[in-house]
């Protein structure tokens, strides 16, 4: 195939992480006949951009993501009859532990392709891929940890929407409610602020939550905060009353009543075990 007089076959180095954004036309013609070292992931926000591939093309438009393998063919460029292609990208190295969660549908060997159609799933990818080329062009220490780890998120948030899995999805209504849950643990458990933050009647909620989560919103909060009671007996020198009230139970004696019921001994008992461990 002839490479375009507009295209590019620059491969860029292999980089733990490399990441950047494109707006409007800003994108060339880019033509790379034995793909980059690394990892590609490309995240359309706004316009279209198009693929091409040996088997065909595609086309893309806002919330579609594409991760190229390293040494696949690549050719992508603004879409024809489109003025701009919006987008957030990252060469990247994945961890192997990553790998499962980038079992999307395949345009073509080793390109991969999903759509984000749950709105708030979409949201937080593009959050989540700003953050990773802020804390790349930080200057601290660490930058490049947090900017794996944003990555990491992103693509764990794609994992939970990519209707490949054969396991269902939970409701992304019982999926906020849970989300809220986890945000308000030493908050007084509320139906009506509940039900709101989900998009819910409060029976509505209940219902669904209970049939996905297998546990009633409020015994699925409480569980949250005794599984992080655990860690803090573990970890931290808090009280036992420290831990209670930063939770959210009413008394150091009720925290201790559910902590035992839940696990089958006291809170001191769970301590002095595990710190001897």
């Amino acid at each position: 195939m002839k490479i375009p007089a507009t295209a590019t076959s620059f491969c860029p180095p292999a980089s733990i992480l490399s990441p950047g954004e494109f707006l409007g036309a800003r994108l060339r013609h880019t033509y790379r006949p034995d793909g980059s070292r690394d990892w590609l992931l490309i995240y359309t926000t706004g316009g279209s951009g198009l693929y091409r591939f040996p088997q065909g093309e595609f086309r893309s438009t806002a919330r579609d993501v594409t991760i190229y393998r390293s040494g696949v063919f690549q050719e992508y460029m603004i879409a024809p009859g489109a003025k701009r292609w919006d987008l957030l990208y990252a060469h990247f190295v994945p961890k192997q532990d990553w790998l499962p969660w980038i079992a999307w549908n395949q345009l073509s060997p080793g390109l991969y392709h999903l759509t984000l159609q749950d709105a708030d799933a979409a949201r937080r990818v593009t959050a989540l891929l700003r953050e990773v080329i802020r804390h790349h062009r930080g200057q601290a220490p660490s930058r490049q940890a947090f900017a794996q780890n944003a990555l990491e998120k992103a693509l764990l948030w794609c994992d939970s929407v990519n209707p490949q899995h054969t396991v269902s999805q939970p409701d992304p209504r019982v999926r906020r409610a849970a989300d809220f849950l986890i945000s308000k643990l030493n908050e007084p458990f509320d139906e009506e602020k509940l039900g709101h933050a989900a998009g819910l009647s409060p029976s509505r909620l209940r219902h669904l939550f209970r049939l996905q989560m297998k546990d009633s919103p409020r015994a699925y909060q409480e569980k949250l905060r005794l599984g992080r009671a655990q860690e803090l007996l573990a970890m931290s020198r808090q009280t036992i009353g420290e831990i209670a009230l930063e939770l959210g139970f009413e008394s150091a004696f009720y925290f201790t009543l559910r902590f035992k019921k839940h696990t089958g001994e006291s809170p001191r008992a769970y301590r002095q075990r595990i710190t001897r461990m």
